[in-house]
């Protein structure tokens, strides 16, 4: 449950689980599933109240978020309609079963999943696919559209990766609520310094001439990076430093977006999905990369790895100890790796064969701390210390 300490908040294909390592982070339980065993695509919680939210849903349930007080008793709310609804509207029986009542759902089948959400100082944000971005004002019993974003003059050109076209990270600036990043796949990075009235397409190379000659299509081109963003953070600081891994490399801004460096050389592929940064430190990250889209999305040489960096991408180190070195075919995906802020930062990852790993010291070594569970989606941190 959601106790005093670290709870790691898990999304999966089949329910939300939750892993309680107490104060000190260690004797991991796990918890769950919950969440009726709706696809969750991410989750986020309030270390104030102990309040938990879990979002997902799917073309048979449409979109939804469920919310929780206690982390064992969870309620729905529904936001579109999905197959479930077809069904329950021909069959009174099944309407009977599954406790359909008709009522209209707040927005129609506009979206069908949550693929991200983010908890800021008394807001609730969350992204959608096809790309929307939500808000909430009452701790997610109602939510509404951010218009600025969805008339964004671009949209009509935005186009999905393989996953669909996902808002899948938000990204709030932590002194100036006027200012917000987010990441749509495969539209590219986004920003607004208006409170969302109005939004900035922030793509663009540092020095484009150095970034020309790929030929993959979510390759940098055309004087940008390359539109398939996979997951980014803000650095801490006062400078709007952002870091981004991408389709096609590891990239770095200095000036909240509006122009990004390549920062991949010494990482063994130019793939992968998370990112992470250091809570204080805006020159240590942590990446995991992947042997490619076409080459299996695993561990290059099947041997897992997480690199960080101190010096904010100039050079890299593997982080191997305790990870599997051999016949490792795992995937990590853009949300399942999360942080927390104790010192030694503890960094925790999820992957799609069920097992999620943590380390206490900042990446130098890792323990297995769950196994078997469903595919992982996502993975964050709740310190209620």
């Amino acid at each position: 449950m959601a106790e005093p300490g670290i709870t790691l908040l898990v999304g999966t294909t089949k329910g939300a689980f939750l892993l309680s390592g107490g104060t000190d982070r260690s004797g991991w339980r796990a918890h769950g599933p919950f969440c009726g065993g709706w696809t969750i695509n991410h989750m986020a919680g309030d270390p104030a109240t102990g309040m938990i939210w879990a979002a997902g849903g799917g073309d048979f349930h449409g979109a939804g978020v469920w919310r929780s007080e206690n982390g064992t008793d969870w309620a729905l709310t529904r936001l579109t309609t999905g197959t479930l609804d077809d069904w329950a509207v021909n069959d009174p029986d099944f309407a009977a079963m599954v406790g359909w009542t008709g009522e209209p759902l707040p927005h129609g089948d506009d979206f069908t999943q949550i693929w991200s959400l983010c908890r800021d100082e008394g807001r609730l944000y969350a992204g959608t696919k096809p790309a929307r971005l939500l808000v909430s004002d009452d701790d997610g019993a109602t939510w509404t559209k951010v218009e600025g974003l969805t008339n964004h003059p671009s949209a009509e050109s935005w186009h999905g990766g393989a996953a669909g076209l996902v808002l899948h990270t938000i990204v709030p600036h932590p002194d100036d609520k006027a200012k917000m990043w987010i990441g749509i796949s495969a539209a590219g990075v986004f920003a607004t310094e208006d409170g969302g009235a109005t939004w900035d397409r922030r793509n663009r190379l540092s020095n484009a001439e150095a970034c020309e000659g790929h030929d993959h299509p979510a390759a940098p081109r055309d004087g940008e990076t390359g539109h398939c963003i996979h997951n980014m953070m803000r650095a801490p600081g006062d400078g709007d430093v952002l870091y981004q891994q991408n389709h096609h490399g590891v990239w770095r801004s200095a000036d909240g977006g509006r122009s990004w460096d390549d920062i991949t050389e010494g990482l063994p592929s130019t793939f992968g999905f998370p990112i992470r940064v250091h809570p204080r430190d805006p020159d240590t990250l942590w990446t995991l990369p992947l042997n490619g889209d076409m080459a299996g999305r695993f561990p290059p040489d099947a041997a897992a790895a997480v690199w960080r960096s101190r010096d904010g991408g100039a050079s890299w180190q593997a982080m191997r100890d305790g990870l599997p070195q051999e016949g490792c075919f795992f995937t990590v995906l853009r949300q399942a790796m999360a942080g927390d802020t104790r010192d030694p930062v503890g960094l925790y990852f999820g992957t799609n064969s069920g097992s999620v790993f943590a380390s206490l010291d900042e990446g130098d070594s890792w323990d297995e701390i769950a196994r078997h569970l469903p595919t992982i989606l996502s993975v964050e941190v709740l310190d209620r210390a």
